[in-house]
């Protein structure tokens, strides 16, 4: 299958904004301060260097962090299990060195969080590579190669599946997640997926395209994907409840895509702020949050009616948003907490 291909000087900006790297060293930080904006508190907590991004284990009640700091050879990175509720660092595991001469690791930047079989997956988009640890030892049970670029990755328990993007090849693959090994690789030319999200109930899995502003639309039984419309640049996606409708995140437009999946269409736009990078659903109140990494703010917004809810300051450069339980978890590349680490906020998304 084939989508538009844009302009060389687009695909190069689009591939740096959907890695973006920053400088700096990796230490675990602790501590937490209290932010209040005119909508409601937000809890910010300094956590290490280079925070990517986020998943929460219902099973652990933690939330699991990526962070990784510079170029190759990349040597700080840290896989960290945080408690949601005093967003402290319980552990700090190191991924597996790569190069004992330069002491180069397999650095993590995407995660997800299989309670199933109660492991975590991070993507070593560096290695192109994804890789799996135990939750509760914290102990690295496998590297799968062959992934290009890989950016993020996500977990269908129901169907023992992990789908993992790759960016530079315009591909989606899948795992098992009980035996690791590879069963099924879809490939869109000249596409470049980026952000993924799973509707467990079909198995269906979704990425967000960021070279064709569509959505890659894929299962294991086909080979064959469905290409639905999306917005400008979209980098990153979530889903409703029901599974009706996608949301993504475009970092060229600045706003969010409510799109109707049946339809194949896009039913709503709304402008959230400069950069989008990053999207997630709350469940509960049927609200989205955009974080918007230009404007270091995070946006509630009520997709039903195509409305700003509100919108909550960051740090500077927020990076990734999660949300468990009514509340979102965004992690910023601001450098602004205790010794120059990158922070954590937390605020509930319904007011």
């Amino acid at each position: 299958m084939t989508s538009s291909h844009p302009t060389s000087r687009r695909t190069v900006t689009r591939a740096a904004i959907a890695l973006a790297i920053t400088a700096g060293t990796t230490a675990a930080l602790t501590g937490t301060a209290s932010a209040h904006t005119s909508a409601g508190s937000v809890t910010v907590a300094p956590l290490t260097n280079g925070l990517y991004q986020s998943s929460y284990s219902e099973r652990n009640n933690v939330l699991w962090t990526t962070s990784a700091v510079g170029r190759p050879p990349v040597v700080a990175s840290s896989l960290l299990k945080v408690d949601p509720k005093t967003l402290k660092v319980k552990q700090t595991i190191t991924p597996p060195v790569t190069d004992a001469a330069t002491g180069a690791l397999e650095a993590v930047y995407g995660v997800a969080v299989d309670d199933e079989h109660n492991t975590v997956w991070t993507t070593n988009t560096r290695n192109n590579t994804v890789a799996v640890y135990d939750q509760r030892t914290g102990k690295h049970l496998a590297t799968l190669a062959n992934v290009n670029h890989p950016r993020e990755i996500v977990v269908d328990e129901r169907h023992d599946t992990v789908w993992a993007s790759g960016f530079s090849d315009g591909t989606l693959v899948a795992f098992d997640s009980k035996t690791f090994k590879e069963k099924q690789r879809i490939t869109v030319d000249g596409s470049g997926p980026t952000g993924l999200v799973v509707n467990e109930r079909t198995g269906t899995a979704y990425a967000a395209d960021l070279n064709g502003d569509q959505v890659i639309v894929a299962t294991v039984r086909s080979a064959t994907p469905r290409l639905v419309p999306a917005g400008d640049g979209p980098i990153s996606i979530a889903l409703s409840r029901n599974g009706k409708t996608a949301y993504t995140a475009n970092q060229n437009g600045g706003d969010l895509s409510v799109i109707d999946l049946k339809k194949g269409l896009v039913t709503k736009s709304v402008a959230t702020g400069a950069g989008p990078l990053s999207v997630a659903a709350d469940d509960r109140s049927g609200n989205v949050v955009v974080v918007n990494r230009t404007d270091a703010t995070a946006t509630v917004v009520d997709p039903a009616r195509g409305t700003v809810v509100r919108t909550v300051t960051t740090g500077a450069n927020p990076n990734h948003v999660t949300v468990a339980e009514g509340t979102a978890y965004v992690v910023d590349k601001s450098g602004a907490g205790l010794g120059g680490a990158d922070q954590i906020h937390r605020f509930r998304v319904a007011r």
